[in-house]
């Protein structure tokens, strides 16, 4: 009976229905599934493959926004009962986004976040013109592992830089990762800058969080050895 209220919930999010997918989460609950189980069997699957098929250009932007409202309204049904019942689903990590200060594009940055959070996640979505002291003054706060930042114009991407300067007078450099993206934005323009990581599109945020978040736990462990 699980495997095809999962197919519906995969399709309902590649599909991008937002009331079904609500609808289909409130179901889950109330035939006593455990809400990680709808989380990770049956919407995280549909989200993944959303991802992969913008970046394989199969679907368009206006496709996967809706894809990203069904995927929200279904984990706001989901994360009650989470709460409800005091579980907390393990966490890849914690995320600070926002779009660099004088650019107002947001919705690629707000596509990265549902994405990460649809992975595990936790996400803190500071918003658009968002000046560098603010992104290092909310990732002290929330000992953040990530910082990410998107830029839509080349007149707005230098202020990436300005970030990273930010956590480095901050102190906080040497703990906190720094991923870029944006239309503009290309690899040889993050290791410019000194950014850890640069993501074409959502899905391949996604990759490089985790990454990222590979490479603090392996410098961890190497620490704990020496």
């Amino acid at each position: 009976m699980q495997q095809p209220m999962f197919s519906a919930m995969r399709q309902s999010i590649i599909d991008g229905l937002p009331a079904t997918a609500t609808s289909l989460a409130q179901q889950a609950l109330s035939l006593g599934m455990a809400p990680l189980d709808a989380i990770n069997n049956g919407f995280v699957p549909g989200m993944e493959a959303v991802g992969d098929q913008f970046a394989k250009a199969q679907m368009f932007l206006p496709d996967m926004m809706a894809s990203a409202e069904a995927m929200r309204g279904a984990m706001a049904v989901l994360e009650v009962e989470l709460q409800r019942q005091g579980t907390e689903r393990p966490m890849a990590g914690i995320v600070v986004l926002g779009t660099t200060k004088g650019d107002i594009h947001e919705i690629g940055k707000q596509l990265v976040g549902t994405l990460l959070s649809a992975n595990g996640f936790r996400v803190y979505d500071l918003g658009a013109d968002v000046p560098g002291e603010k992104f290092a003054a909310k990732a002290l706060e929330l000992s953040a592992d990530i910082v990410g930042v998107s830029a839509l114009l080349t007149t707005t991407m230098r202020n990436q830089k300005t970030v990273i300067e930010a956590l480095e007078k901050a102190g906080l450099r040497p703990q906190i990762k720094v991923m870029v993206g944006g239309a503009p934005v290309t690899r040889r323009w993050a290791e410019e800058i000194g950014a850890d990581g640069y993501a074409k599109d959502a899905m391949s945020a996604v990759a490089l969080a985790r990454r990222l978040m590979e490479g603090k736990a392996q410098s961890a462990s190497a620490a704990v050895l020496l």
